[in-house]
């Protein structure tokens, strides 16, 4: 079992924490873990691409002239895809870039991100996100107490944490997200991953 401390926001060691080793100090598994990043950032990309084919262009309604004598080439259209103004063919349309990873492997690559984060012991674990006040000053003082005021912060919370996000949201290399959205490329993409002790548990409870 890995134990780790457990400190308050002033930086305090508050007490020691046993973790499920079958949850937080599981073999990475690279391959799953790239998998899975490429399906999120794939996931966000738009696809919003779009090329008029000869149905959607305006225009082109008449044939431009008769079919014979005028020893000009027989047209159709002046939409025709030959046509400077006229349909494309066969142009791109927008694209869906997501694919499917099984239930399986989602729950490995987010184990192994988890897994990560700890054997490279960036995970710092606090008691609670209870702040007095909403000023980003305090929010820098959380993190100066935790020693992480030079990182890239992503804080999880087992609740709405309103104040924490408040004293935080405009600290450029801050993220807060709810437990219910731990995803393998905010772990990744942070050099600390800060959780409170109640975001611990469910996340147990749901990996289990």
């Amino acid at each position: 079992m890995t134990k780790i401390s457990v400190k308050n926001i002033d930086g305090e060691k508050v007490k020691d924490l046993t973790l499920t080793d079958s949850i937080w100090n599981i073999e990475v598994n690279t391959d799953a873990l790239k998998k899975m990043i490429r399906l999120q950032l794939d996931s966000a990309r738009q696809g919003t691409r779009k090329t008029k084919n000869r149905s959607e262009v305006s225009g082109g309604g008449r044939k431009p002239w008769r079919q014979k004598g005028t020893g000009r080439a027989r047209q159709g259209s002046i939409r025709a895809t030959q046509w400077r103004g006229g349909g494309i063919p066969l142009g791109v349309g927008p694209r869906d870039f997501t694919f499917k990873i099984n239930k399986k492997e989602r729950v490995l690559a987010l184990k192994s991100a988890l897994s990560n984060k700890v054997q490279e012991r960036s995970l710092v674990i606090v008691d609670n996100f209870n702040m007095e006040s909403t000023k980003t000053k305090d929010g820098v003082k959380v993190l100066e107490n935790l020693k992480v005021a030079d990182n890239k912060v992503l804080f999880v919370t087992s609740d709405d944490a309103e104040k924490l996000y408040l004293a935080v949201r405009n600290l450029p290399n801050v993220l807060v997200i709810y437990v219910d959205e731990v995803n393998c490329y905010d772990l990744v993409n942070a050099d600390t991953v800060i959780m409170d002790e109640a975001a611990i548990k469910k996340l147990e409870e749901v990996l289990k």
